[in-house]
């Protein structure tokens, strides 16, 4: 069953540009030429239900404007779209009730109040029964590690604690999609790992579909299985984030601990040297050439500990973003 279905979805705005100054102002007033501004061209996908995935792309790229038609916060320009076998332009109360929008840079807590007052504004706005909301927020609250912040005024929390709160708020109604916006973003290393443990325990315990957008590439990695990457408003990549890594960057990295050092012209006789330490070295090496590569790590070099990873997430975005081929889009894969 698909939860999301996408087809054909475009958005254009009309925007004026003039130049600065008061002579331009003026002339303003009286012609303002337009241009049109594509935000998002045509683009197609469909998402099941329960699949967490990777809405991914460059600056500018159309993916919070896709989440806010998806979430009826915009009306598209051309195309359909349907979430949980809804149309989001209408806005109906059955739709908002099994959706929520997540963005990391706004909030919907009241700045003077504590949490728990957002929380109850929310189970009257969404007619939460009282028995569950209280069930549910029990729940939310041990997940989250947030029982001793919600009497606290919000103004007064910071900013991961004002965040873990927020997605509380947005859960209260137990929707069965959640489109989240750079959930992570200002966020440090630590509290990044409990909101990522949290939406994975949340999709795992009510099957929730989750759209992710994100530049922290930990948060992808950790979440999601396929990915869906836009440029320019276009999609250019819709398939396991796994598949794009080989067809990206089509070698490995061999990270070796080394016993003593060693010369540069030792190790770059086995691969391309990514980092030379002391007794560090990251070789990278062709796929293909893999265990050729290893006897020789072995034979040559003094190994006192080693291991084979992919090419770092942030490298294999950089290249895509520059224009690299990439395979045609394909039907996703289910985590």
């Amino acid at each position: 069953m698909n939860m999301i279905e996408v087809n054909g979805l475009t958005k254009h705005y009309r925007v004026h540009r003039r130049p600065p100054g008061l002579r331009a102002a003026v002339r303003s007033l009286f012609w303002r030429p337009t241009e049109t501004v594509v935000a998002v061209d045509g683009i197609d996908f469909s998402i099941r239900a329960g699949e967490r995935v990777g809405f991914l792309g460059p600056n500018g790229a159309g993916k919070t404007t896709t989440l806010k038609m998806l979430s009826g916060l915009l009306h598209p320009t051309s195309g359909e779209a349907r979430v949980a076998g809804f149309v989001p332009r209408t806005r109906e109360t059955a739709f908002l009730k099994q959706v929520t929008l997540v963005m990391g840079q706004k909030q919907q807590l009241l700045w003077d109040l504590p949490p728990s007052e957002t929380f109850e504004l929310n189970r009257a706005i969404y007619e939460v029964p009282i028995d569950q909301y209280r069930e549910l927020l029990a729940e939310l609250t041990g997940l989250l590690e947030i029982g001793d912040l919600i009497g606290k005024p919000t103004r007064q929390l910071s900013l991961g604690e004002r965040m873990k709160c927020e997605l509380a708020a947005a859960l209260l109604h137990r929707p069965r999609v959640l489109f989240l916006d750079e959930p992570t973003i200002g966020l440090d290393v630590s509290m990044q790992s409990t909101v990522r443990a949290f939406v994975r325990a949340y999709n795992e315990r009510f099957g929730a579909t989750v759209l992710l957008t994100s530049h922290y590439m930990e948060d992808v990695a950790a979440l999601c299985p396929r990915v869906i990457i836009v440029d320019k408003g276009r999609l250019i990549y819709d398939g396991a984030l796994a598949d794009l890594v080989r067809r990206v960057r089509p070698d490995k990295r061999v990270d070796v601990r080394l016993g003593r050092p060693v010369e540069r012209r030792d190790l770059e006789s086995i691969g391309r040297v990514v980092l030379h330490e002391d007794t560090r070295a990251v070789l990278q090496v062709p796929h293909s050439g893999l265990p050729e590569a290893m006897q020789r790590v072995l034979a040559q070099l003094p190994v006192a500990d080693l291991s084979v990873v992919d090419p770092p997430l942030e490298e294999v975005f950089r290249e895509l973003y520059r224009g690299l081929p990439t395979q045609e889009p394909s039907e996703g894969t289910s985590p």
